[in-house]
C-alpha cells in the first residue's frame, strides 16, 4: 500500500477541518495520538511476551544431587506404639465435677 504524499495529507486535513470544525479538531487529534500510542505499547508488549530467548545458558557445575528423605522401613521387629486410654474414674469419684 503506497504511503500518502503531502497533497493527500493536506486534503485529508481540510476534509477533517470542514467536518469537525476548528474547535474539536485538536481534541480529535489528541485522542488519535493517544490511541496510536496505546496500540504501539500493546503491540510491543505482545511481541516481548512471545519472544523466546534462544541464547545458550552459561555452563555451570553439575548440581549436587538432592538427598532423598530417609523413611524408616517397617521390619518384623517394628512394633507399633500402644495407644494410651484415659484412666477410668474410681467408684467414689463423681463423673461430673460440681458446678
Amino acid at each position: 500500500m503506497p504511503t500518502p504524499g503531502p497533497l493527500e495529507l493536506i486534503i485529508i486535513l481540510v476534509v477533517a477541518l470542514v467536518i469537525l470544525g476548528p474547535g474539536r479538531l485538536p481534541d480529535v487529534g489528541a485522542a488519535l495520538g493517544k490511541s496510536i500510542r496505546e496500540f504501539r505499547k500493546a503491540s510491543s508488549d505482545l511481541t516481548d511476551a512471545t519472544r523466546i530467548d534462544t541464547s545458550p545458558l552459561p555452563p555451570t557445575a553439575s548440581p549436587a544431587p538432592t538427598p532423598e528423605p530417609s523413611v524408616p522401613t517397617p521390619t518384623s521387629t517394628t512394633v507399633p506404639a500402644p495407644i494410651a486410654a484415659p484412666p477410668a474414674p474410681a467408684d467414689d469419684e463423681p463423673t461430673h465435677p460440681p458446678a
